[in-house]
């Protein structure tokens, strides 16, 4: 089974989400947080959560670039309990025994969205408001091999 991990190539992620998430943590769509929201909700950083943020499993914070690649299903038990209690803290689920099905939902959604690529392929989101609600949109970026020439070599072979 494949799910994606939270990837920076830069620190903007730091500077555009009010929390951003960890480098290497598992993340899903997250889609769930905006299911309520409207125009008036999509201010400043707010905004480009929505926009454009995967949702981390650890810190609940956000990141514009994922990673497709291999998890263990203990892993994915401990995500399913981890996004469930999520769920009972921050949105009212009775309990976990009750949220843990649609937790388990949300994380099976996004290994059907890794499960066709190959590893290491970078995905991001787009979402927008529509009158039937929240519409995802994803974007797939397809590894590359790193050839010599793609890496800057700064100084001089004179010295």
């Amino acid at each position: 089974m494949q799910l994606a991990r939270a990837i920076h190539f830069d620190e903007s992620d730091q500077r555009v989400f009010h929390n951003p998430a960890r480098t290497g943590e598992w993340c899903i769509s997250g889609g769930f947080e905006f299911s309520n929201w409207t125009e008036g909700d999509l201010e400043g950083k707010a905004r480009q959560a929505f926009s454009n943020g995967w949702f981390g499993l650890e810190t609940s914070g956000r990141v514009t670039f994922v990673a497709v690649t291999q998890i263990e299903p203990t892993e994915v038990e401990a995500l399913t309990d981890l996004l469930a209690q999520h769920f009972v803290t921050y949105y009212g689920a009775p309990d976990i025994a009750a949220a843990r099905s649609v937790a388990a939902e949300e994380i099976a959604h996004m290994a059907e969205l890794c499960e066709d690529h190959d590893p290491n392929t970078l995905l991001t989101v787009a979402r927008e408001l529509t009158p039937a609600g929240v519409r995802e949109a994803y974007r797939v970026i397809q590894p590359q091999d790193a050839g010599l020439e793609q890496f800057a070599i700064h100084g001089s072979l004179d010295d």
